[in-house]
């Protein structure tokens, strides 16, 4: 077993390929988060149970006397609110005689292999019960009969360790949980860099690090989804490390509301950690009885910088969250209709664009917003999911047949969980909308959001679409979401459980979109959120793909997709080549292969040397599809940090890679010299372009000139490197 107990010693040690993880049941049931780094064969940690003390007149346990241990300073391993732990709290509830001093000891355990899901949430998985070790530590708070449950996951394979928790009522009174977030750490230093994903609208995703500080500092939403501000991910990289070297840990939340990840330093120098569901506007009852499960956290730990964390996070994601058909089948190159038509379309202008399309090698038709109701512009028929024959005559039926004798997939667009006011469906339910009582809902995008917490709504949402769906030959579903969560409240929720609805939301849209890739294996279904609004892992356990932004720049989409390769893989990330005039297509069509490639345009439009590239590009598709998807990724140079961007992926078996050059900006003496990262030394690798034979050796130590490859603001080159046999004079 990689999860061992020493009786003894009272010590848990969690073992995964690479990592340790080490909990002790100290005096009087406390847990405690003696280790987490570099995997360590023993447990002797002698001393590492207490820190200097008197933070301010800290506490102590009364059965164990002022020792050197007290809550205030040790490094507890799921802190609690009240009872003289004055850190920021991992889990407050509020009892029956109306405080919420909560005080959790260990009760017992048990480790079984394999991994267990989560009720009603998306969770990691394993493929078999060996790939993966289990240990369950029970906890109770003896003086309300709270009972929380630790659950922690280590993986094989892979340095991944997940938590989550379970907290159930043993009492016979009602429990309120005022905060229960899925993840705490303790780190006895503060010598770390925090690594997290800021952005906005078109802009998400983009790379902060900044040293740790005295006092508490993190990211946060609390939109109601994980948001285009923030991304639910951060990561502690020591100071000085590198993208290649240095203890590094990421923490990934698998959740797609309210969040928050904060970290706090205190006067020993000392670091807790806390990760999980945002406590501002939430409350959980608890009736006698009852259980709240937390989500899961993802926790990677290498001593091989951001490249390494990344990379394990893409192998992870890859194979153990994205699921269904599509997790290994090749995904058809699709072409949207969005960029090229907007709402103005009609059935002849789709099969035009098809037609179009198909002479490039593109597989399938994408018709986006504005098929429905009496949808052609954004204020109106959000929640009308019925098809819009002034445009689509006779239906979908006779287009998609159309698609189809072309030798094309067709792909749909919904936004199931938003209604506009002007739409059949509000005038009939008015109170479906979320709102609250005597206030005028705000508006966003001239819509509101539906209320999915209820089961009535989220059962006429489903039958439109299950109308549609399954009447029609559909291959592909983009489900949007474009608004933030305001005016929090459900008409169906009585008031002492109103503090529940984001949850609620979230857990409504679970299960709907559960529904839809149950009851549709086939369909590949694509999640956005006015972008990349809505990126998080939980997403991906649905959908295989998200689309990254809304923004199809192609020196844009370099910030955001190196930031998003912090923790999602390549096989994630939606990548479109548009119209938008500041890139050649050639540099469009290098930055989109990095993702799951397509086209945003009107393809009847273009020249006779542009379909010929275009037509190049498709062959590149398919000839890379497998090392993009399946490779290594290495961030070579970051696009803010010289006039070039550069970025490597590297086949697993090390027999090839691609190289991806592109100029942000140039000057008249560029030079650039890349040293590729992550082949076999011993290995010699052949440039496809020219032909010329390199050493893995060279490559990695030497590096390759590549100034006379590039030329100009926003020139390209991609090389691509197959392995061959050492030459003879060699």
């Amino acid at each position: 077993m990689s999860i061992i107990f020493d009786e003894k010693k009272r010590i848990f040690r969690l073992d995964t390929s690479d990592s340790s993880y080490v909990i002790k049941i100290y005096d009087e049931g406390y847990l405690l988060n003696l280790y987490y780094g570099k995997k360590i064969p023993d447990c002797n940690l002698s001393g590492f149970e207490t820190r200097r003390r008197n933070a301010s007149f800290s506490l102590a346990n009364p059965v164990i006397g002022e020792t050197s241990f007290t809550p205030d300073t040790a490094p507890m391993e799921y802190g609690c609110n009240g009872a003289g732990d004055f850190r920021i709290s991992a889990l407050a509830v509020r009892n029956a005689d109306g405080n919420s001093v909560t005080d959790v000891r260990y009760r017992s355990h048990r480790i079984y292999a394999g991994k267990p899901s989560i009720p009603g949430m998306p969770s990691t998985y394993v493929n078999s019960d060996d790939e993966a070790d289990t240990l369950e530590i029970e906890t109770v708070d003896s003086v309300t009969g709270l009972t929380v449950t630790l659950v922690y996951t280590v993986f094989k394979s892979v340095p991944v360790m997940t938590k989550s928790v379970r907290v159930e009522n043993g009492s016979e009174r009602e429990l309120v949980v005022e905060r229960a977030f899925s993840c705490c750490c303790d780190f006895p230093t503060m010598d770390f860099d925090l690594v997290s994903l800021w952005g906005s609208h078109a802009c998400e995703r983009n790379i902060e690090r900044r040293p740790l500080a005295h006092g508490v500092q993190g990211v946060e939403s609390k939109r109601g989804v994980s948001g285009h501000s923030q991304n639910p991910f951060a990561a502690f990289t020591r100071h000085g490390s590198t993208e290649e070297s240095g203890d590094t840990y990421g923490f990934n939340f698998v959740y797609s509301g309210n969040f928050s990840a904060l970290a706090e330093c205190d006067h020993n120098a000392s670091t807790r950690f806390i990760m999980g569901i945002n406590p501002t506007d939430f409350e959980w009852k608890l009736i006698p009885g009852g259980t709240f499960y937390a989500p899961e956290v993802v926790c990677v730990y290498t001593d091989g910088g951001l490249g390494e964390m990344s990379r394990v996070f893409h192998r992870f994601y890859n194979n153990n969250l994205i699921r269904g058909r599509y997790k290994t089948e090749k995904r058809p190159l699709l072409i949207n209709s969005w960029e090229a038509a907007y709402f103005n379309f009609d059935s002849d202008k789709l099969v035009g664009f098809a037609e179009a399309a198909r002479e490039l090698g593109v597989e399938m038709l994408v018709m986006d917003d504005g098929w429905f109701g009496k949808r052609n512009n954004d204020k109106c028929s959000l929640g009308d999911w019925y098809v819009n024959e002034d445009k689509l005559e006779g239906g979908l039926a006779p287009l998609i047949e159309r698609i189809n004798a072309l030798g094309m997939k067709f792909g749909i667009w919904y936004e199931p969980e938003m209604i506009s006011p002007d739409s059949d469906l509000y005038r009939a339910h008015p109170d479906w909308c979320v709102h609250v009582p005597g206030r005028e809902p705000l508006i966003g995008r001239r819509q509101y959001v539906l209320d999915v917490a209820r089961a009535d709504v989220r059962e006429n949402v489903w039958n439109q679409m299950y109308e549609v769906l399954s009447a029609n030959k559909i291959d592909y579903v983009k489900w949007d979401f474009n608004r933030n969560i305001s005016d929090a409240g459900s008409a169906l929720l009585p008031p002492e459980h109103q503090k529940e609805f984001f949850h609620r939301f979230i857990l409504g849209t679970y299960e709907l979109m559960d529904r839809l890739v149950t009851t549709f294996p086939d369909i590949l279904l694509e999640n956005c959120s006015g972008g990349g609004g809505r990126y998080d892992p939980a997403m991906l356990y649905y959908s295989p793909q998200i689309w990254t932004s809304d923004n199809t720049d192609a020196i844009a989409r370099l910030d955001i997709q190196f930031g998003t390769s912090l923790c999602y893989p390549a096989s994630a990330m939606s990548a479109h080549v548009s119209a938008n005039p500041r890139a050649d297509y050639k540099m469009k069509g290098a930055v989109a292969m990095w993702g799951t490639f397509g086209y945003e345009m009107d393809p009847r439009h273009l020249s006779d040397e542009e379909k010929e590239l275009f037509k190049s590009q498709v062959r590149d598709y398919h000839r890379y599809y497998d090392l993009i998807r399946y490779g290594d990724l290495y961030r070579l140079v970051y696009p803010d940090r010289s006039g070039a961007a550069v970025w490597e992926i590297v086949s697993p078996e090390k027999d090839g890679f691609l190289l991806n050059i592109v100029t942000v900006c140039s000057f008249d003496y560029f030079r650039l010299i890349v040293k590729p990262r992550g082949l076999d030394p011993e290995k010699y690798y052949r440039n496809d372009s020219d032909g010329e034979v390199y050493s893995g050796a060279l490559l990695m130590y030497a590096g390759i000139d590549c100034s006379n490859s590039i030329w100009g603001d926003h020139s390209t080159c991609v090389m691509h490197f197959t392995e061959v046999p050492a030459p003879e004079n060699e």
